[in-house]
This record gives C-alpha cells, structure tokens and sequence, in this order.
C-alpha cells in the first residue's frame, strides 16, 4: 500500500471516527402511558320522555296518544325548545294480552286474548339552558308526558377540555419517562410514537316515572354535577445511552 494511498483512507475514517464519539450510543426506546383529566360542570341535558296510552282497539289508542303528544310537543316549543331539539326516538303499537289458568278439554292452556290496545310514543329532548331543566320535566308530565326515561347531561363542545386533557396526559407521560430513563443512565432522544384513548364520565342518566299527582307540584329539583373529560397517551421515545 503506498503512503499517499494510506494517508487518502485515514483522512475518510478520523471523521467518521470523530462522529461516532459525539453522538450519544443507541439504548432502544421507552414507552410510557399518561393520564390527563379536566372537570367541568355541563351545559345541556338530554331528556327521553314519552306518553303510553291505553285503548279497547288501536284506533282508539292511537288517537289517544296522539292527541297527547301533540300537546306535549306544542308546550315543549311554548318553553323555549326549538323544533332541531325535538326528535321522535320510539313509537310502538301492542296488544294488551290476558293470560288464564283455563284449559281446554285436553287440559293444554288456553291461548291468550287480546284486552285492548296500548301506544307509546317518545322523544327524545335537547335542553340548553339548564335552569330550565327543571320546570320544562314538571311541564312534561304537566301536560301528559306519563314516561320519562331519563336525563343525561353534556357539554355541547368539549374540544378545549380534551386539550387540556391532552396537555396534562403528555405531560405525565414525559416525566415518568424522564425519570426511568434517568435511573437507567439514559436521557430520551427523539419522539416516537403518540396513540391516545378518550372516556367520558358523567353522572348517570336517571330513570323517572311520572305520576298524575306530579301535575301540581313544584317543578322538578336538578342537580347537574360535574363531567370528567379524560385522555389517555402512550408515547415512546427512542433512548440515548449517557454512559458512552
């Protein structure tokens, strides 16, 4: 080998070599998983409520109903509810069946029959004002809502809690890995990955069952709460040995 040629090659490998001394050596990844939680009262409820009527045929029942209903909706509207806020979400037609202990001659039970008619017709309610909440479920069962399945609450737009959310979770995630990292002598290099997971927490809706003397009473107590909006985050990061 001639001595330029030599000289040629130290010159390509002194950088290489100097390189590979300046950067920190490759200790694998770290993945860590962060939890980030806001609270906040809501601002709308949702209300299920309905009016089951009773009738010797389904005509009869239906008519029944339907009558009701629509005094129902009309002072849903007289409260402030616009019509977006009012949508139909069940109508049902049944037979009222009697069952018997009778048995034929064979001694098999007798089948059924048909006592009248029963209708049932639902909607489902958007309230956006919450003070209102209140009085517009007495007005309900007021004017002939007998079915209230329950009320559930939200918030209309929840984006800049779930950011909030987002902000605590990463940084929960980056200091636990800050920590691990440091106890295995490493520091955290370059970011990885992000996967995220979002959940709720409400108070549950809950069941109400109107009753006729309900007409005259003072309008319905409601309490709203608080909601959760949480994030969960994994995230990874490559890892940089300090040690070498």
């Amino acid at each position: 080998m001639s001595k330029e040629f030599a000289m040629r090659a130290l010159s390509v490998l002194v950088p290489f070599a100097l390189l590979a001394t300046a950067l920190p050596a490759y200790a694998g990844t770290i993945t860590i998983e962060g939890r980030g939680e806001v609270r906040a009262a809501p601002d709308m409820a949702t209300i299920n409520s309905g009016v089951t009527s009773q009738g010797a045929t389904a005509r009869e029942a239906l008519d029944a109903n339907t009558a009701a209903m629509n005094e129902l909706i009309a002072a849903l509207k007289e409260a402030g509810i616009e019509a977006r806020d009012i949508q139909t979400s069940g109508f049902s037609v049944n037979p009222n069946y009697v069952y018997s202990d009778a048995r034929d001659e064979n001694g098999y039970s007798l089948p059924p029959r048909i006592n009248g008619y029963q209708v049932s017709n639902a909607v489902t309610v958007v309230v956006r004002d919450l003070t209102d909440l209140g009085a517009i479920l007495d007005k309900s069962v007021t004017v002939g809502a007998n079915t209230v399945n329950g009320v559930s609450f939200s918030v209309a737009d929840p984006s800049d809690l779930l950011d909030e959310a987002r902000k605590a979770a990463f940084a929960e995630a980056r200091e636990k890995a800050e920590l691990y990292a440091g106890v295995a002598g490493a520091t955290l290099g370059d970011l990885v990955s992000i996967t995220e997971q979002q959940s709720y927490g409400a108070p549950q809706p809950y069941p109400m069952y109107a009753r006729a003397e309900m007409a005259a009473s003072a309008p319905v107590p409601v309490e709203a709460g608080e909601m959760s909006f949480a994030i969960s985050v994994n995230v990874s990061w490559e890892l940089d040995n300090t040690d070498n």
